[in-house]
């Protein structure tokens, strides 16, 4: 009788003992997965700080390189500068040109890169709309034409195309601007298309770049 108490005692130990055990490890698996779950939400938190600030400053940035003046750029008069519809050819005061009459239909401007010179009155016209275009002559080394080429593509309101008759070897027109440069990483390159792609230098801001006229 005593053994079979005994054995009973024993057996009610061992399960009271298993149940203890299996409490213990549910408060630890509890515990653990509090902890990571608030490691988690902690690392998301300050994932979604760092993108905020991030971002800030980006924004931050480009207001600084809006504001600030792009170091060697011509400007000329936006009120002088025609913009009259004309069918007949225009004689420009420089070249590229940078505004004044134009013909009534624009160049593609949607990252649109031309083998060939464009006409400067449909060109003008798309600077009127707040493009940025891009012109390069023989002095331009391939591997610059071949980046500003990549950059253009990727960037709206913006054409590129050859012009042997400029006077400097890479230049970057917008509707009364103007900016050479030797190389395409020169850092005023991305200034002058961060503060005059649709800028405030636009005198038709929002107007189209495409369903103009192409490459033939």
């Amino acid at each position: 009788m005593a053994s079979r108490t005994s054995e009973k005692n024993s057996r009610q130990n061992r399960i009271a003992e298993m149940r203890r055990a299996e409490k213990a490890r549910d408060r630890r698996n509890k515990i653990i997965a509090i902890s990571v779950s608030t490691a988690v939400v902690a690392g998301l938190i300050g994932f979604g700080s760092w993108v905020i600030m991030e971002q800030k400053q980006k924004d931050r940035d480009t207001s600084a390189a809006r504001k600030a003046p792009v170091d060697g750029e011509q400007s000329w008069d936006a009120k002088k500068l025609g913009r009259n519809h004309v069918e007949t050819p225009v004689k420009y005061e420089m070249n590229p040109p940078v505004g004044g009459d134009h013909n009534p239909r624009w160049m593609n401007c949607n990252g649109d890169v031309y083998k060939n010179p464009v006409p400067e009155v449909n060109a003008v016209h798309s600077l009127e709309h707040g493009a940025v275009w891009v012109t390069y002559n023989d002095k331009a080394a391939k591997a610059d034409v071949d980046a500003l080429a990549g950059k253009v593509g990727k960037t709206p309101y913006t054409l590129m195309s050859p012009d042997k008759e400029q006077a400097g070897a890479i230049m970057l027109s917008a509707w009364g601007k103007q900016l050479t440069v030797e190389k395409a990483d020169d850092p005023r390159v991305a200034q002058f298309f961060t503060k005059y792609v649709q800028g405030p230098q636009t005198p038709e801001p929002g107007a189209a770049c495409t369903n103009g006229l192409g490459e033939k």
